[in-house]
């Protein structure tokens, strides 16, 4: 799990690499536990905020539907499927709500009275999402967590009622299994972001001032794993440094949550050992890769998707793959050994 997890995290990386500044995370190698979280805050400190008024126009930018008007609403998507409703930008923000569907408003994933509730805070684009006021209303100041028997469902299936997760027995907020991820990515960004400047803050039952408990934080990892780093986060990411210049870094390196909050998290046993060469590097027609004792070859374009799948355990030392039906751009291959560990190239296709 932890290899596989690994190697869409390197994707990740490679593919948002060009939208960070450079040495943007100098500093960060080689870093662990509260080493990284302190570098990590001194990094992403550096922010400008807009007014709370100007998360409206923000939003233009950071959750807008491609090819719409419409804002992408976490709680009422349904991925692969059709919204039960749609709320154009401008034109359909709250205000008023009696019920879900009304209108959207400025969502804090990290709940405002978890907070001291300053402007720095209030008004930060990495957790404050545009939602639907209703759902917002029902969420609250809850925390988030796992419902088997809900008090409340939404129309998108985001769920309100007693937790499931060992720690904590109270009545929690659920989302969609395909924004788990993105929520977690988001706390665990507040986490650091205001990492030593929680002075004021108070303690809610998934939180300690900025510190987040240890069942929660063991659920969000989880939530993080599962649901990985996709486009949508990643637009979101280079949006909102446009506005408030600064960064995600558990969407740019999913791996920092691990290194900072896994205590079973280990360098040594994900490393990649294979020995193998792949050429020629760009491609137009074909890619040779030599290497002793593979086993497989798993490609994938530069979003994550599987493109091809070749067994090489009963083949020649040297194998080659057939590239010239492929989209021009970057490929990733992931290239298993016999004894199951694996390396990862890059390849450029013509």
């Amino acid at each position: 799990m932890k290899k596989l997890y690994l190697f869409l995290t390197l994707i990740i990386a490679a593919v948002t690499l060009n939208a960070q500044p450079q040495g943007y995370y100098d500093g960060t190698e080689g870093l662990t536990g509260n080493a990284l979280k302190t570098k990590l805050h001194s990094i992403i400190k550096n922010d400008n905020h807009t007014s709370y008024s100007g998360l409206w126009s923000s939003y233009y930018q950071t959750d807008k539907r491609p090819g719409t008007n419409y804002v992408w609403d976490i709680y009422s998507d349904v991925p692969n499927g059709t919204p039960p409703y749609n709320y154009t930008l401008g034109s359909d923000q709250c205000g008023s709500y009696n019920s879900e569907g009304d209108c959207y408003n400025r969502e804090h994933l990290w709940a405002q009275s978890w907070t001291s509730n300053d402007a720095t805070e209030k008004t930060d684009l990495h957790h404050v999402y545009p939602t639907d006021g209703w759902v917002n209303n029902k969420r609250d100041n809850y925390a988030f967590g796992e419902v088997r028997n809900a008090s409340w469902t939404s129309q998108n299936g985001s769920k309100l009622g007693p937790n499931t997760v060992s720690g904590y027995s109270g009545t929690v907020f659920e989302p969609i299994d395909e924004y788990k991820g993105d929520i977690a990515r988001a706390l665990m960004y507040v986490s650091v972001r205001y990492y030593q400047e929680d002075g004021s803050w108070s303690t809610s039952d998934m939180t300690n001032k900025s510190v987040i408990k240890d069942w929660a934080m063991t659920m969000l990892l989880r939530w993080h794993e599962e649901d990985p780093v996709d486009d949508k986060e990643i637009n979101r990411n280079n949006a909102v440094y446009n506005i408030q210049h600064n960064r995600n870094p558990f969407v740019d390196y999913p791996e920092f949550a691990n290194k900072i909050w896994d205590p079973h998290w280990s360098v040594d046993e994900n490393e990649y050992t294979v020995l193998v060469n792949v050429w020629p590097n760009p491609a137009t027609s074909t890619v040779n890769i030599k290497g002793e004792n593979l086993e497989a070859v798993y490609m994938y374009n530069s979003t994550g998707q599987l493109v091809l799948t070749l067994d090489v355990s009963n083949a020649d030392e040297q194998n080659s793959i057939d590239v010239s039906g492929f989209n021009s751009g970057i490929y990733f291959m992931n290239i298993i050994s016999g004894n199951g560990n694996s390396v990862l190239k890059k390849v450029v296709v013509q």
